[in-house]
């Protein structure tokens, strides 16, 4: 991370040294706010208008008013990245509750508040990208959806982040979460999918996890390839004995995983399906999107 990076902070962008929140803001104090994660490669964003369309619904569900309309928004994002010169990265956009008095009441906040940051990010090491993510079973599940929709990227992220120590602690690089009926849910950042007799399958998002914008374009993909693709109800066997497995997200892109609860998935590489579609993804990634008007 550069320490000369601009911020888009309400309005102004402003040097990452400046770029300060109030103690007071409750998106701090009670994760109380919407986010999302978005790319851009070779100055094209990345389905930028699905990914500000998602968070507009978000913020409306837990009844935010951003401040700024769609537009302002998309021009925001796009003149932060031009802002600092990328080509290619990632950008954190956060919609907090904003500032307000001690207490969970969200209407004595008299403004949210926006900040963007536009910067890198490697979620995972470049080998993985090669040989594939080893998984575990996590012991925390997702919420219920009646508790908090999964729909909704909050700021709090304290359960995929206590799923996520789970991994490390466990020496793995990812896991599987499931939901209260004990269904494959998504991995602690990612989508989960799988390729059993040339045929994938991934989750319901009724299941408990996020309907990815990844997720939604590797789909359309599969379609384009030729590939069936269905929604299922998945469990545990059904990764186990998968011929493939692949992870979808923003940060992650596609990659394979090889290994789940100590078991080789296939033959414990990454499989032909899922080699092809990380090809075919990277194509689209980088061929398509809003473009970055640059000084």
């Amino acid at each position: 991370m550069s320490a000369n990076l601009l911020i888009y902070l309400d309005g102004k962008l402003v040097p990452e040294s400046e770029a300060r929140i109030s103690v007071f803001d409750h998106g701090l104090l009670y994760g109380d706010g919407v986010f999302e994660g978005i790319r851009f490669y070779n100055g094209r964003v990345f389905r930028l208008t699905e990914h500000l369309n998602r968070l507009y619904d978000c913020a409306k569900s837990i009844c935010l008013t951003i401040p700024i309309s769609h537009e302002e928004m998309e021009k925001a994002t796009l003149d932060t990245i031009a802002a600092n010169n990328l080509r290619d990265g990632y950008i954190r956009l956060v919609v907090t509750r904003g500032v307000g008095p001690l207490g969970l009441n969200p209407y004595q906040c008299p403004k949210a508040g926006v900040f963007i940051i536009a910067s890198s990010i490697a979620l995972y090491p470049a080998e993985r990208y090669e040989k594939g993510l080893n998984l575990i079973t996590c012991g925390t599940r997702r919420p219920n959806s009646a508790a908090l929709s999964p729909q909704v990227k909050s700021l709090n992220y304290l359960n995929n982040i206590m799923a996520k120590i789970e991994c490390l602690q466990a020496g793995c690089d990812e896991g599987i979460m499931l939901n209260d009926q004990g269904f494959v849910a998504e991995c602690t950042g990612d989508n989960i999918f799988i390729v059993k007799n040339g045929k994938v399958t991934t989750p319901p998002v009724s299941s408990g996890g996020l309907d990815g914008i990844t997720r939604r374009a590797v789909i359309e993909l599969l379609g384009e390839m030729g590939i069936p693709c269905t929604e299922a109800v998945m469990t545990r066997f059904d990764v186990y004995t998968a011929d493939e497995c692949f992870l979808t997200g923003t940060a992650a892109e596609v990659i394979a995983a090889v290994q789940y609860d100590r078991r080789l998935i296939g033959d414990g590489k990454p499989g032909k399906i899922t080699n092809e579609l990380i090809q075919c993804f990277k194509k689209l990634a980088n061929s398509t999107g809003t473009p970055v008007t640059y000084a």
